[in-house]
């Protein structure tokens, strides 16, 4: 395992020392993430200027979820950004073949293959969303606090790596996927918003087919005393045990089945 960690803080290295050298490029592309990023809390605001609450929650309680769902969100987006280009380029044409060569795990090596810093305009948006609705919220953020806080975050972003690498996993079959895994990153737009506003259809989706729910709304609603310790802080955790190893399996299921294949 330290291997790994090695190999890839080393590869982290030699990218940002490559990307220091484009730098207006990489400070352009992250302003303007972070302005696209920005919209959805201008559309926030937009419905709270017509009603005062939704479904009792307040506008300061949801733009606390919705910052929640964005850090873990563009952490994923930073380090395992090159499972899109996965999704629909590797296997169509034939490229798996030098991961498998190599003496190294082939999972490892595709999220290797990327870093992308554009995810860190999510993280930027998120971070500044908790802190502004936590004033406003009256939140105190005690070393217990910080902790788990921390905590569900990682786990927030282990279930957004597992639908990711799981629903990647499906070019092995399905050669292009990347359909697929845009349908899946779609609905997580829902889980920034607290899941009791959807009908139970949506619920469902979201808490056992495809666990956004967990990534945002019940930490959030944890946080700001809304939520309790069971669904905010173990549910997430257990969450994310169960699917980053049911997605690890689909990967190893995918690479049992998988046959060279080029244009």
């Amino acid at each position: 395992m330290w291997k790994y960690i090695r190999l890839y803080f080393k590869f982290l290295q030699q990218y940002i020392k490559s990307l220091m050298e484009y730098r207006t490029d990489f400070i352009l592309g992250l302003i303007g993430f972070i302005l696209v990023q920005f919209t959805g809390v201008i559309f926030i605001r937009l419905i709270f200027n017509v009603i005062p609450t939704l479904e009792g929650w307040s506008f300061y309680e949801i733009l606390f979820i919705y910052g929640f769902a964005q850090i873990p969100r563009g952490i994923d987006h930073v380090f395992t950004d090159y499972l899109w280009i996965f999704s629909w380029k590797t296997i169509v044409k034939g490229e798996f073949d030098k991961y498998l060569l190599r003496p190294l795990n082939p999972l490892f090596q595709v999220i290797s293959e990327s870093f992308q810093p554009d995810g860190f305009g999510e993280i930027i948006i998120g971070v500044s969303l908790v802190g502004i609705s936590s004033s406003k919220l009256g939140i105190n953020y005690n070393i217990k606090v910080v902790t788990l806080f921390v905590f569900t975050v990682f786990c927030a972003t282990l279930i957004y790596t597992a639908i990711k690498l799981a629903t990647t996993s499906l070019a092995f079959w399905v050669k292009f996927a990347q359909s697929y895994l845009f349908m899946a990153y779609q609905i997580s737009s829902f889980a920034k918003y607290p899941i009791k506003i959807y009908n139970s259809g949506i619920k469902f989706i979201l808490t056992f087919i495809i666990p956004f729910a967990f990534t945002g709304y019940f930490p959030g609603a944890y946080f700001i005393g809304k939520g309790s310790f069971k669904t905010g802080v173990i549910l997430p955790c257990v969450v994310s045990l169960i699917s980053i190893i049911v997605a690890y399996f689909i990967w190893l299921s995918g690479i049992r089945v998988y046959e060279s294949a080029g244009s």
